[in-house]
């Protein structure tokens, strides 16, 4: 799974997923990547709220999204509509499997949780289903998690928990078990 945003939620996001995902006996690989920097490390904000959580994130370091890990990855989760509009273009194939993290988790409990011997591939069409490109135009509330860059340590401690919660609920729309 590929997360995209910036230098802040996607790392943490991952981070989150990634922890999730083994407690829910999920077997994936989490990566992130962004769509401004090459390079950077995580905020020193975003190192302080994932050390609250027991997350270690100081070795990140961000990578600016590339057709190739978009390509790669069975599910990319964005932060926000337009790393989902930018991972469409890098790839337009990847629109069935492209969502916010709001978006998927929310669709994913409108539609039911992978039943057990469902494929992703199929769980994710079911997501699919009734989805128009132009819902992924604008900026939206209800699909874009807040971005806490250059904010207080408040402002990411919220985005942290906001993630931690909505990577909870993929993590358990994601076990078939």
């Amino acid at each position: 799974m590929l997360c995209t945003g910036n230098t802040c939620r996607s790392p943490m996001a991952a981070a989150l997923l990634g922890r999730r995902l083994h407690a829910a006996g999920v077997k994936a690989g989490v990566s992130s990547a962004g769509l401004l920097f090459d390079g950077k490390p995580a905020t020193d904000h975003g190192l302080k709220a994932m050390a609250d959580r027991g997350l270690d994130t100081s070795g990140h370091r961000s990578r600016r999204l590339r057709p190739d890990l978009v390509a790669g990855a069975d599910i990319v989760i964005g932060m926000a509509r337009v790393h989902v509009r930018e991972a469409v273009a890098l790839v337009p194939d990847a629109l069935g499997r492209a969502f916010t993290l709001k978006e998927i988790v929310r669709r994913g409990e409108e539609r039911g949780g992978r039943a057990p011997g469902e494929s992703l591939e199929a769980w994710l069409a079911r997501l699919q289903a009734g989805r128009r490109v132009t819902d992924l135009l604008g900026d939206s509330d209800d699909d874009d998690v807040a971005d806490p860059i250059g904010g207080p340590r408040r402002a990411y401690e919220r985005t942290a928990a906001e993630l931690d919660d909505l990577t909870a609920r993929l993590a358990g729309l994601l076990r078939t078990d």
